[in-house]
């Protein structure tokens, strides 16, 4: 069994990261998936307002907040395809938590994983 794998995390207006990984974390809407080297084939439906976690080979961490979308796994790798998305270290923190009091409630639940993202980027 390989040890790593082709990933691509790509949003509809952008690829927002690409290249090989030794794990992948994502929430879909049946549950929280793992996924490693040689995983069985599979697709998942991302929840809204999920988060994604990437541990590539060269030992970073990715995290992105994904907003719906499809999760495919393949012998060749995983591809997140979100309707839109952000990477973690882009999220501003101090617009997110303003964003938490105001809107309507997708607007705060939006604002609220975008938090929880923020929180999960190692510094």
């Amino acid at each position: 069994m390989a040890a790593e794998m082709s990933v691509e995390l790509v949003a509809v207006e952008r690829r927002l990261w690409s290249g090989t990984a030794s794990f992948v974390v994502a929430q879909t809407t049946e549950g929280e998936i793992g996924v490693m080297a040689g995983h069985e084939p599979t697709l998942g439906q991302l929840v809204e307002d999920g988060v994604v976690k990437v541990n590539t080979t060269d030992g970073a961490t990715v995290v992105a907040v994904v907003h719906g979308g499809f999760l495919s796994v393949t012998g060749d790798g995983v591809s997140i395809l979100a309707e839109s998305a952000e990477l973690a270290h882009e999220i501003d923190v101090a617009q997110a938590k303003a964003d938490l009091g105001a809107g309507d409630e997708e607007e705060r639940a939006r604002a609220a994983a975008r938090l929880r993202a923020a929180e999960q980027q190692p510094a």
